[in-house]
């Protein structure tokens, strides 16, 4: 309930910005018949640094509640789900959304809404038979114009996991090396599953240090340090039914947290992962040898003897990927572009919100000419994988270190999944597609 697996941040019309959390990954559809839903226990919060030092400054803070309405049934529901208020419906969740500002002294905090309500699984036909119209009732729009969502969606993250952790035997790439298996497109690990979205949409001027919409690309206010996180009480008591009595005790205690893709899964070694989610952006400086020295970059000349000769001899510090996931890219290394926080080390998504959307979005972001992409933010059809792994194989390198040579295949892997159409994002806010119905699940 509390794994934070995926944040996005993007630019939107209208001057806004949309940030969105994803939690529980890898749904089955069909996973009754206790339901997926958010933590009663979890504090779900995404957070906003303006000033780069790594902390929050502008904290949305989402908290949950479940209602039992039919104690005699083990089924989520009874009946078809008509509406949010549905008696059919067993198990309906609602939350309180407040917002922190610590932009200036006596801020404090400001509940921006109560009761909002969830929209239930996508259970089937017959249980969800309009579920489109149930999600759209979940959108809350708050009278500046903000609007809010928190649901279950289809996962919208594309990645094929089975080869990237088989030694990186990325399919579309064999034809490249030795290894003796078959050239062919990946496979999308998390196609038909589903997840739970938190997503918010604000004007840009409630984030930004000034309360204003920056224009100046180059202006270091113009540069928000998003991230997602999620925390527990430090002290849960458990009854003699199993039950929890008296909730929990103590302060929170933060236990998961994200900024950029895969920085916790790839970056941060096992032995380490539970103390880097514990703490904050601010302390990452201790992860960073993890960035300048990453495992995979070592790994690469080994699993694809004789293709990346150049990284191979490469021992110096990766400065492009400090630069891209622990800094942001300073002006002076592309063209008109930049999105600087400062020196301290921080994972953290960061999106320069003086660059408006793309009307024309390129999946390879930055590196494919769209600065509006990854990693500047992260939008929900930037092929982020593809985009990192070409990094960590040095396509990014000769832009601190002219001197270096990228080999020739940095500039053509590939994780092969990407396909947004057949992810059913859609247009408008939250953006996350209709999740995958357990009826109808697509198979295996």
């Amino acid at each position: 309930m509390a794994d934070n697996t995926d944040t996005y941040a993007f630019r939107t019309p209208g001057d806004t910005v949309t940030i969105i959390a994803n939690y529980l990954p890898a749904q089955s559809p069909a996973g009754g018949p206790n339901f997926y839903e958010f933590g009663d226990d979890v504090l779900y919060e995404l957070h906003v640094d303006n000033n780069g030092d790594g902390k929050p400054d502008v904290t949305y803070r989402f908290q949950f509640e479940t209602a039992v309405t039919n104690t005699e049934t083990f089924l989520y529901n009874t009946g078809p789900i008509g509406s949010l208020d549905s008696p059919d419906w067993n198990r309906q969740q609602r939350y309180r959304v407040t917002r922190v500002d610590r932009r200036s002294p006596g801020t404090g905090e400001t509940v921006l809404a109560t009761g909002v309500r969830c929209p239930p699984c996508n259970i089937g036909p017959r249980s969800t038979p309009d579920y489109p119209d149930l999600a759209s009732a979940a959108v809350r729009t708050l009278p500046d114009g903000s609007k809010l969502f928190a649901g279950q969606r289809a996962d919208p993250f594309f990645v094929d996991l089975g080869s990237i952790f088989d030694l990186g035997t990325l399919r579309p790439f064999q034809s490249l090396h030795l290894i003796p298996t078959a050239n062919a497109d990946g496979v999308d690990t998390l196609a038909g599953a589903n997840v739970h979205t938190i997503a918010i949409q604000v004007p840009v001027s409630h984030l930004t240090r000034n309360g204003t919409v920056p224009t100046d690309v180059m202006g270091p206010e113009s540069v928000l340090g998003i991230w997602g996180a999620a925390s527990r009480r430090k002290a849960t008591i458990l009854d003699d039914r199993g039950g929890r009595r008296g909730s929990a005790a103590g302060p929170w205690v933060q236990v998961s947290r994200l900024g950029n893709p895969l920085f916790n899964e790839v970056i941060v070694p096992m032995a380490q992962k539970d103390r880097w989610n514990a703490v904050g952006p601010d302390r990452d400086a201790e992860f960073a040898r993890y960035v300048a020295q990453p495992e995979l970059a070592k790994l690469l000349p080994v699993l694809y003897p004789d293709v990346f000769p150049n990284l191979a001899g490469l021992t110096a510090d990766r400065a492009d990927l400090l630069a891209i996931l622990l800094t942001g890219i300073p002006a002076g290394i592309v063209p008109g572009f930049q999105n600087y926080t400062g020196p301290t080390q921080a994972d953290m998504l960061r999106l320069n919100v003086a660059i408006p959307p793309s009307g024309s979005p390129n999946r390879l972001g930055l590196i494919g000419g769209d600065a509006a992409g990854f990693p500047n933010g992260r939008r929900l059809g930037d092929d982020v994988v593809t985009v990192e792994l070409r990094a960590v194989a040095g396509a990014t390198y000769p832009l601190v270190a002219p001197g270096y040579t990228a080999d020739g295949a940095a500039a053509l892997i590939e994780d092969g999944t990407w396909d947004p159409p057949s992810r059913i994002l859609l247009g408008a806010f939250p953006y996350v597609g209709t999740p995958y119905s357990g009826y109808e699940v697509p198979a295996a």
